[in-house]
């Protein structure tokens, strides 16, 4: 509405107003006409007035009328007072006060209403009351209050409303809880279009594609009306998946229905292409639009990023700047490249100061894209100064600087940020909790994570399946599998991110059969799994030794699921023939690859080759990889480790004095061990322990032990140019052993230890670890940089095979 128009309107508004003032005679027509021309809060402020003034301030359906417009305009605490000083409110002045509440985002209140009717009224709740206060309950922290409604509802008679049913299937999918929103969505026998529109979005909004798909494919054969919401609601899912063939359907049913000019429905579409890799379509649509409004431009410039043209996105929105249309928030956010940021360091640093310059850096939205590009371009100090600065910290930024932490290795910054973020009273969501979990995952923190767990019951969201996902994850990669298969097994509802955190974590603890059990038991269920997937179920069998078993699996991923491998696939088939000593079948696969190999397929058989000593193929497989990845240390650490085994000394120095030249450096090994919640870390031949002196006393004591047990000291890869004697003080001081040491001595006879190696075990803490074990009757968890190793009784879970 221009200028113009809106003044003329409040000059007819201010003429009713002063013949309401000077009329003697009206009418309550004449008081509903004049609340909804009412344009303004200070106009039904007067008009409240004068229904006082002219008594009908007892008329509950003049009170509606002036509700409701108070709702509308946002004065819903001024609603509020309106309905609670009215002597005898009917159900439609609840109804319509229980809508705006939640229409205002205030569902606490929304729900109290409802509850203020059920607890102070003997009015018998509507359809419409339970629709409202339900989806109200949706966006509440407590999905039992949304379960204890929808059962009150179905009491209540209204099981099969489709007004209700639309309700309650989008607060279980507000709640992730996709099982019960299809049990609802199955059971209702007539559904209108809002009802498929909800259950088609709230699908697409928990990542269900397919069944979001599936959902829209069932509506256009059950003959039901399609409007702009359903297209709208359809279009993300085919955009994720990407699908361009049904995205091209969708577009043609929009054209025949006339829903194509839609903006919902045309943005929509922009997006489709983009996302679905075909950005000249997306161009073409949007050079047909005579005069494109932000909305288009914002479609279209983000489509262009997210398939990696910057050139054009850039261009379009310099073309943007010409036409005079005011950019927005949504038109920075879009030309950030948030999602393949690599390589893009100065255009970000200029989209920041052009959103300094224009005053849009304040805005949440801005600032927290920037945050998380800089996060993911390493650019660490730069995201945590534009955090420190924002004077608006949404929950979205603080998401975004405890993930960058976590992706960036800086695990012990993103907890620090996240004890900051409960100081602030910052209430976390389902992202917080997943960043801070993976955290937990990395440093090996289970006290730490059984804390977050805690956290994560008082917050209400252990029903997310995300949230239980990364709790079953965490546990896992802290050791307690045991506790990750209990958490599995009690999810409600499951999706293919759950069963891989599972899987993945059985191959981490080497328990190969148990793998495949659940993959058996997943396909049997009928869910198709991932690349992911496949590449979980693969790295178990390798670290279990079960060639034939994975190689099944690898033809069928290829011929029967249809799923093309990458290249993280094929090193795992590399590693699955490699740590089995077959070495030759291995070179046989990289040489027979359909794709060319890479450092990664390279690098499993150059590990192989050490495990089994074969020097030739050693040096076969090293020419390749410092071909192809000459900056990475671990290789020449291989081969350096393979000449010193083979007692070539002179070219595992020459292999080492390469890398130097090159001024690479190999991690310095330490190793994490948590005692009553306190994390005490060590280093090789570490003295910084306030209890240096008993460690090393214990561990003398035990060394001597373990020797006259049968253990001998692996020295192989320890330095050429010193006494036998010598290599052996070098890997008895290694940071695993101090460890467990100090584990000894700080707790009772018979407690499980649990230690986190930041690299691979070596040889000779392996062997050392198996005698200790047997030695001291403990059982000894270890976590490397490959696996889980759980040692009892002088054996240990990997049966030497790592």
């Amino acid at each position: 509405m221009n200028t113009h128009q809106t003044n003329k309107n409040n000059q007819t508004t201010s003429k009713i107003m002063n013949k309401a003032l000077t009329s003697t005679k009206f009418d309550r027509n004449f008081f509903l006409n004049l609340i909804t021309k009412s344009p303004s809060f200070f106009h039904l402020k007067q008009i409240h007035a004068q229904i006082i003034h002219n008594n009908l301030n007892s008329d509950v359906i003049t009170l509606t009328k002036l509700t409701q417009k108070l709702c509308d305009i946002g004065e819903i605490h001024h609603a509020n007072l309106l309905v609670s000083s009215t002597r005898n409110p009917d159900l439609f002045l609840y109804n319509v006060l229980i809508r705006g509440f939640s229409l205002n985002h205030l569902p606490s209140s929304s729900v109290a209403v409802y509850a203020r009717l059920r607890r102070e009224t003997k009015l018998k709740p509507s359809n419409f009351t339970y629709a409202f206060a339900i989806s109200a309950s949706g966006s509440l922290g407590d999905e039992r209050v949304g379960l204890s409604l929808h059962g009150q509802s179905v009491v209540g008679g209204f099981e099969f409303d489709l007004y209700v049913g639309s309700s309650v299937v989008g607060m279980y999918l507000n709640f992730s809880r996709v099982g019960y929103a299809h049990k609802v969505f199955d059971r209702m026998s007539q559904r209108d279009t809002v009802l498929w529109n909800a259950m088609m979005s709230g699908l697409a909004k928990n990542c269900c594609y397919v069944d979001s798909l599936r959902v829209f494919r069932d509506m256009v054969g059950s003959g039901a009306h399609l409007d702009s919401s359903t297209l709208s609601a359809i279009l993300p899912a085919v955009a994720e998946l990407p699908d361009l063939k049904m995205g091209t359907a969708i577009h043609c049913i929009s054209y025949k229905l006339g829903l194509h000019s839609h903006i919902y429905v045309f943005t929509g579409l922009l997006s489709m292409y983009s996302k679905c890799g075909d950005p000249y379509t997306a161009k073409v649509l949007f050079t047909q639009i005579r005069k494109p409004d932000v909305v288009c431009y914002n479609a279209i410039i983000s489509g262009f990023i997210f398939n990696g043209d910057v050139e054009s996105s850039v261009g379009i929105f310099k073309e943007l700047l010409y036409s005079g249309e005011k950019v927005n928030s949504s038109t920075i956010v879009g030309l950030i490249p948030v999602g393949s940021p690599f390589g893009h360091l100065v255009l970000t640093s200029l989209i920041f100061g052009f959103s300094v310059k224009i005053g849009m850096i304040g805005v949440p939205s801005v600032s927290t894209a920037i945050i998380t590009v800089y996060s993911r371009l390493n650019e660490i100090d730069k995201a945590r100064q534009l955090f420190d600065e924002s004077s608006e910290k949404s929950l979205a930024a603080w998401n975004a600087m405890i993930s960058g932490y976590a992706q960036n290795g800086l695990t012990e910054k993103a907890v620090r940020l996240f004890q900051d973020m409960q100081t602030c009273h910052v209430r976390p969501n389902p992202t917080t909790i997943c960043s801070i979990l993976s955290a937990c995952a990395q440093l090996g923190a289970l006290s730490l994570g059984k804390w977050v767990h805690n956290l994560i019951n008082e917050e209400k969201l252990e029903s997310n399946v995300y949230v239980t996902t990364a709790l079953i994850d965490m546990y896992a990669k802290c050791g307690s599998i045991s506790k990750a298969r209990e958490l599995f097994d009690t999810m409600p509802e499951k999706n293919v991110v759950s069963w891989n955190a599972m899987v993945s974590g059985y191959g981490l603890h080497g328990l190969g059969h148990e793998a495949l059990n659940l993959f058996d038991k997943m396909l049997k269920l009928g869910i198709t799994p991932s690349r992911v997937t496949f590449l979980c179920v693969l790295y178990a069998c390798s670290h279990a030794g079960l060639v034939d078993e994975g190689n099944k699996i690898f033809d069928s991923m290829v011929h029967f699921h249809g799923c093309e491998p990458i290249s993280e696939h094929y090193a795992c088939m590399v590693d699955l023939f490699g740590r089995a000593g077959q070495l030759e079948k291995a070179l046989y696969f990289i040489e027979n690859m359909p794709v060319k190999a890479g450092s990664v397929e390279w690098g499993a058989l150059l590990g192989a080759c050490m495990t089994h000593k074969d020097l030739a193929l050693a040096r076969k497989a090293a020419d390749k990889l410092l071909e192809l990845d000459p900056e990475n240390v671990g290789y020449y650490v291989l081969l350096s480790n393979i000449y010193s085994a083979d007692q070539n000394f002179g070219q595992a120095a020459s292999v080492r004095q390469m890398a130097k030249k090159k001024n690479l450096s190999k991690s310095p090994g330490c190793t994490l061990i948590e005692l009553d919640e306190t994390p005490y870390v060590f280093t090789c031949g570490d003295r910084s322990h306030p209890q240096t002196s008993a460690i090393y006393a214990k561990l003398e004591k035990l060394m001597a032990e373990i020797k006259e047990a049968g253990y001998q000291a692996e020295t192989m890869t320890a330095l050429h140019d010193v006494e036998e004697e010598e290599k052996e003080l070098m890997v008895n001081v290694h940071s695993e052993k101090l460890a467990i040491a100090f584990a000894l001595l700080s707790t009772e006879p018979g407690t499980e230890i649990r230690i986190f190696k930041n690299l691979r075990v070596c040889l000779d803490c392996h062997t050392a670890t198996k005698y200790i074990s047997k030695i001291t009757q403990r059982v000894i968890v270890v976590r490397d940089a490959n696996r889980f190793h759980h040692f009892e009784d002088g054996i240990c879970s990997c049966g030497d095979y790592w």
